[in-house]
């Protein structure tokens, strides 16, 4: 039996952590990683036009299974394309495995050609950063790097020289059971004690939730209805707390909507749970607040706590809510659900009328159809912009669905490459890129990706021939827009060039029938929506400071944004509320 090369082992190890594909770009010094991939069953090469898609891609997949995920790219420009997509799901906590190749070991720090430095240039966008220097290294290293991005919940970074993955793999190597899932982690006593007095003391408590609350939807809603408390959540936390959710006062932030704001305001206990919510403007600072989070580094990092709870938000209400002694008056409770529906009621006006006839086509219509018209269980990946807005207030969560994007490094181009990624997961399920005309067309060279491995993603592109935020940012400033116009192509007719499905929709009563067509065809499709540029959105509250950050907006735009389904939950619950 031939003995192992280095990249054979390293292929290996990956496939032993559950990785079941590699993303990127061939090349020179990725060659060897390359072919022990071709020649093993157990792991698939898949090939992008670009590597910052490869990052993009494993990150939606890390983000959709939970698990590793794993992604490369050949040295020098090979690899720094990865670092954006690096930087996203680093910044999600997606467990993701790069692999930077690199120039000829004997040649490192002689200035050879396409020389540069992956262990400094991706230090601050990982949690390890080692080179393979030596054969004898293997399989250590990478099994440390591999721990490293599923314990701590992010990037892993290791570059290894071409000529070193060709080289014989060390015999007897020590290799170890593998990490694959991270534990639960629960409070000290003492942290549960202060804060269940903390509780008690209280008379209005509000809960803030963020992506921390995944798969603690029922102890979430559980602690709420003792406790009487209103449920806000970020953006982040949408998609597993909005749901079945009779608490619910909508999302504080740039993109909010409802009552969070007040709810998080007019309380005397806040607790945040699960969630590092970075604009802190919109956060109280005359309430006492306590924070929940499993990452120790984020407490206290936005607001100021009274006290800091290290602990898993699931574990910490099992442990917390037996022990709370129960709540009866709901008149803070209640005052906030209807101050969300009355919230609710005034802005959903503007997109629900004559809409059938307004062209260029309300986004916000579109996302609604899109909304209406998309599986139970659909994945959307959301571009970075008015997408936001748009996934924010319109895509209606209900513990199947998952909503991606780049909600915390705020990049743009993200959601074609995500979608990529999370249909490799399961072909069958209905994956929706929500792409703006800027996003799509910086990575559209990826569209091809599609169309080579026939993946059946449905991008749903909302075409307003702008990059919409950045106008609205000038706007804020006092400046004039200048610099953003999109000047684009018909982009159904380049989707069927690629040999792709593609429709182009400029009127509101085509909308329906494109997406029901585009949903049912078997392969990738493109539906190219042409928008009005107009459409902007407003934060539910706003002060000077506020003014910063990816979504700008203030009271001298003139405009309201939609709210789709949620208008509906919100009465709904407020028929729940007892009367006198």
């Amino acid at each position: 039996m031939a003995k192992q090369n280095v990249a054979e082992q390293f292929v290996d190890i990956l496939t032993r952590a559950g990785v079941k594909r590699l993303y990127g770009v061939v090349g020179d010094s990725l060659n060897p990683v390359v072919d022990a991939i071709r020649r093993n069953p157990s792991i698939d090469w898949i090939h992008v036009r670009h590597e910052e898609t490869a990052a993009f891609a494993a990150g939606a997949e890390a983000q959709i299974t939970g698990n590793l995920a794993a992604c490369a790219g050949s040295c020098g420009p090979g690899n720094l394309h990865l670092i954006n997509g690096l930087y996203d799901a680093h910044r999600s906590m997606a467990p993701v495995l790069a692999l930077a190749s690199h120039i000829p070991s004997g040649e490192i720090g002689l200035g050879y050609f396409q020389e540069t430095h992956p262990e400094l240039l991706f230090q601050e966008c990982s949690h390890y950063n080692e080179m393979i220097s030596n054969p004898e290294q293997m399989p250590r290293l990478l099994q440390t790097a591999i721990q490293h991005a599923i314990g701590r919940g992010g990037v892993s970074v290791v570059t290894m020289p071409g000529d070193i993955a060709s080289r014989t793999a060390p015999e007897k190597t020590a290799e170890h059971a593998l990490v694959t899932s991270r534990p639960t982690v629960r409070p000290g006593d003492d942290e549960i004690d202060k804060l269940c007095r903390m509780v008690d003391e209280a008379k209005r408590v509000t809960l803030f939730c963020g992506s921390g609350t995944a798969g603690a939807h029922a102890e979430v809603m559980e602690f709420a209805e003792k406790v009487k408390a209103p449920v806000g959540h970020a953006l982040r936390g949408k998609e597993w707390i909005q749901y079945d959710n009779p608490y619910d006062v909508g999302m504080s932030g740039l993109l909010g909507y409802g009552a969070a704001y007040e709810a998080t305001h007019e309380c005397d206990l806040l607790i945040l749970l699960g969630t590092d919510f970075p604009y802190n403007a919109f956060l109280p600072d005359d309430v006492k607040i306590v924070q929940v989070d499993v990452r120790p580094e984020h407490l206290g990092r936005r607001s100021k706590l009274d006290l800091a709870v290290w602990g898993d938000v699931r574990e910490t209400l099992r442990c917390l809510t037996p022990r709370v002694k129960p709540k009866n008056d709901r008149k803070f409770l209640d005052r906030m659900l209807k101050k969300h529906a009355d919230a609710l009621e005034g802005v959903v006006k503007a997109y629900t009328r004559k809409v059938e006839k307004h062209t260029p086509i309300h986004p916000e219509y579109v996302a609604s159809v899109l909304d209406e018209m998309a599986d139970e269980d659909a994945v959307f990946t959301v571009d970075t912009g008015m997408n936001n807005v748009w996934a924010a207030r319109y895509l209606t969560p209900n513990g199947r669905r998952r909503v991606i994007g780049s909600f915390s490094h705020g990049s743009m181009a993200n959601a074609l490459p995500q979608a990529i990624g999370a249909q490799f997961v399961d072909r069958e399920r209905q994956v929706v890129a929500m792409s703006g005309d800027g996003g799509f067309s910086m990575l559209m060279g990826d569209f091809l990706t599609l169309v080579q491995y026939d993946l059946p993603v449905k991008v749903v592109l909302f075409n307003n021939s702008s990059l919409g935020m950045v106008e609205l940012e000038m706007m804020v400033g006092g400046l004039p827009a200048y610099g953003t116009t999109n000047k684009n192509p018909d982009f159904a007719a380049v989707a069927r060039a690629c040999g792709a499905y593609g429709v182009r929709v400029e009127k509101p009563k085509q909308l329906q029938a494109a997406l029901k067509d585009a949903f049912k065809h078997k392969g990738p499709a493109l539906v190219d929506v042409v928008t009005d540029p107009n459409a902007l959105s407003i934060p539910p509250k706003i002060k000077a400071d506020m003014v910063t950050g990816f979504a700008l907006s203030a009271s001298k735009v003139v405009l309201d944004g939609g709210v789709g389904r949620m208008l509906q939950m919100a009465r709904s619950n407020l028929r729940n509320v007892p009367r006198p």
